[in-house]
């Protein structure tokens, strides 16, 4: 009993302000930079738009996860990200012996997942369901992605 047209809208408005500044994750910037970045990102090129308020306050709301269209549409992004780790790992892009440099590969709870887990994905599908309360649906299709060959669906 969402309105998904305003989930579209919200996670459209969320991609554009990270074609700004990017994809950044709790190991590139504080939570608090972060949102002030997006929150800049989305004035700076809605700036010129009549409507701007009413686009701009749906970043605000996709940020405070208060309302049911915000949650689901945080928790779309979340997912989208692990079941993109999936699609690298079937397709050979990530190799654990090569992450020097890397913040979240040095991350202590990445380093235990990995440990329990036998690859990237699987690590990084475990931490998304660990951290962002996913409900029964999106656990459903996280747990899915993990024991399935997923780039087959793609075709």
């Amino acid at each position: 009993d969402i309105d998904i047209f305003r989930v579209i809208f919200m996670l459209a408005v969320h991609e554009l302000e990270e074609t700004v500044i990017g994809d950044l994750t709790m190991w590139d910037v504080a939570a608090d930079d972060k949102l002030s970045q997006g929150h800049n990102a989305v004035r700076s090129i809605l700036k010129d738009l009549l409507e701007k308020e009413q686009i701009e306050s749906l970043i605000f709301e996709f940020d405070e996860r208060e309302t049911k269209e915000a949650k689901f549409a945080y928790h779309c992004d979340k997912l989208e990200c692990d079941i993109q780790s999936k699609l690298y790992d079937e397709e050979g892009c990530v190799d654990l012996t090569k992450q020097e440099g890397n913040k979240t590969f040095s991350d202590e709870n990445v380093q235990r997942l990995l440990n329990e887990k036998d690859s990237w994905s699987a690590m990084w599908l475990a931490f998304g369901r660990s951290r962002y309360s996913y409900d029964s649906n999106f656990t459903e299709v996280s747990n899915y992605v993990e024991n399935n060959d997923i780039g087959s669906l793609k075709k």
